[in-house]
């Protein structure tokens, strides 16, 4: 079991005046909308105020998909009033509000409240508390310059709902030639106990991610749809998502009507719950399996997956109550172990491993591109008009429901980037926008590291490449599309066959000696040249006329 140590929660505090006493003003993010958040442990209902701010700079930065927005506005609103249910004092700005007052950033309202505050009460502001943020860009502006902006010491503490801290994985990572999240992973499992016996893993073996690659034959239904009924507050939210962010990607149809996205803590538990009943048992078998919708509707966009990162990443659900619930749900014969440590994995292996990445190589981190890929991002990502099925299914999923799994956005859409050489930071910054569980902390290492091997092999031993035939193996998408799946050469081929070995070609200096690639240079080598010749061809053709593919 993991425990906090309350004393040891300070990171860090600016401009500390021990002479002040007053009233502190308790900044709470978007992404820390949980009851045991450490601003929330630190400060005293009866004397503090909390602060909550809808802001342009927020939820501009990036054009984040209309339902990320509309999620993270309405849980906002939702978990501001039930702290004020609780007696805490809370001032909250919404977006209109944010706007018309000139407050274009979280600091501006900071300043603003603080002047509000020293001129019409007794308490004078002493202090502002807050929790470590998800994103390096605005931890570093709250580091180095907010306590000079607001002539206050600004108190951060470090974000305990996770299992591990930044300097932990630091001190995990030094010295190591290789990190990889396996080992890592283990230890996290060690830290928390979850499907362990004394200090061996239950079953024998830590990973089952063998027994969890099947394609989907239909063999059992699909889980029966969850949704949810929409608030005033919801339906407030949604139209001013639809007035105020009409430029932004992304359909509301799905949020509106209550199929998408739980948007209070009581809705997230019942999506837990349902995952757990329904889709759970069946998780692991299919994690990484992709099926076309139209022959099964809606469900086949999500799949057997939880749907609760979201919720994890905002704070409405917390890492290790829902590890704790699929553990106990193993442990009561509702699932098999194979399920529920492959879903613990990606909570407390892959999520805190990732998180461990982005502060321990932060800022340099976001720079990185080992592979000098400079290409646009293709005009097909943002309007998803393309003959390629599967990437027609991905982008259609995306903008419904701002959703695709992790298949979909890895070996699918973040593949195709990575095999047509798209710029690192263009594709970042399209993740980062069109999922309603993207934070930079999370989206930044996988897509950089994982997806694009834009950071030299720190995240992952070999690039995450594959031809069309893994995408046939792993779904349906290729029996409904145009290309042929067979071909790499043809004038028909699917386009991931052909750039598929032009990407490796093209890099063949930095991956040949890869022992997990060599094999794949030594298939190409043994072809006849006019085959190759044909194939690179193809490709090319592909990268000239990529966005009429």
């Amino acid at each position: 079991m993991v425990l906090r140590c309350f004393c040891s929660l300070l990171i860090s505090t600016a401009f500390i005046n021990y002479g002040e006493t007053g009233v502190r003003l308790g900044l709470i993010l978007g992404d820390q909308l949980s009851d045991s958040l450490a601003t929330l442990r630190v400060l005293d209902a009866g004397n503090d105020v909390i602060v909550m701010a809808e802001v342009p700079e927020e939820a501009t930065y990036v054009r984040h998909h209309k339902q990320k927005i509309a999620l993270l506005f309405s849980a906002m609103r939702h978990f501001a009033a039930r702290l004020q249910d609780a007696g805490w004092q809370v001032r909250y700005y919404d977006y209109r509000q944010s706007v018309s007052l000139g407050f274009r950033s979280l600091v501006d309202v900071l300043a603003a409240t603080v002047k509000e505050q020293n001129s019409t009460r007794q308490n004078k502001v002493s202090e502002i508390v807050l929790t470590r943020c998800g994103e390096y860009r605005l931890q570093h502006a709250i580091d180095h310059h907010w306590s000079d902006q607001l002539g206050l010491p600004v108190s951060v503490y470090e974000d305990d709902r996770f299992i591990s801290t930044p300097e932990e994985f630091a001190q995990w990572a030094e010295g190591r030639k290789q990190l990889r999240m396996e080992y890592f992973y283990r230890e996290m499992r060690r830290k928390t106990g979850l499907l362990m016996e004394a200090e061996q893993p239950l079953g024998g073996q830590w990973n089952f991610d063998h027994d969890n690659r099947a394609a989907y034959k239909r063999e059992v239904p699909l889980p029966p749809p969850l949704t949810f009924t929409r608030s005033n507050t919801d339906q407030a939210v949604s139209q001013l998502v639809e007035q105020e962010f009409s430029g932004h990607p992304g359909a509301m149809d799905s949020f509106i009507n209550g199929s998408s996205w739980a948007t209070t803590r009581q809705q997230a538990l019942q999506a837990l719950i349902h995952f757990i009943e329904h889709r759970l048992p069946h998780f692991g078998r299919y994690q990484d399996a992709m099926i076309s919708s139209a022959a099964l509707g809606n469900a086949a966009d999500t799949m057997f997956h939880s749907l609760l990162s979201p919720y994890i990443n905002c704070g409405l659900l917390e890492p290790m109550e829902v590890c704790e619930a699929a553990a106990h749900a193993f442990h009561q014969g509702q699932v098999p172990l194979e399920a529920a440590e492959g879903f613990i994995r990606q909570i407390i292996g892959w999520r805190e491993f990732v998180r461990g990445i982005y502060w321990n190589y932060m800022p340099q981190y976001a720079g990185l591109n080992g592979l000098q890929n400079n290409r646009s991002l293709p005009a097909v990502y943002w309007h998803g008009k393309t003959n390629m099925h599967c990437m027609k299914e991905c982008f259609r999923n995306t903008f419904a429901n701002a959703y695709a799994h992790h298949i979909q956005r890895l070996m699918v859409t973040g593949n195709f980037a990575l095999l047509t050489g798209v710029n690192p930071q263009e594709i970042c910054d399209w993740y980062l926008a069109v999922y309603a569980d993207a934070y930079d902390w999370v989206e930044l290492p996988n897509t950089l590291g994982m997806v694009m091997h834009a950071d030299g092999g720190l995240l992952g031993s070999k690039p995450y490449c594959a031809s069309g035939k893994y995408i046939a193996r792993q779904s349906d998408y290729c029996r409904h599309c145009v290309y042929d799946v067979n071909s790499a050469e043809k004038t028909n081929s699917c386009p991931f066959n052909s750039l598929y070995w032009h990407f490796l070609q093209r890099h063949r200096q930095q991956f040949e000696k890869n022992p997990r690639m060599s094999m794949m240079y030594r298939s190409f080598d043994r072809m006849n040249e006019e085959k190759k010749a044909a194939i690179i061809s193809r490709a090319e053709t592909c990268l000239k006329k990529i966005d009429d593919l």
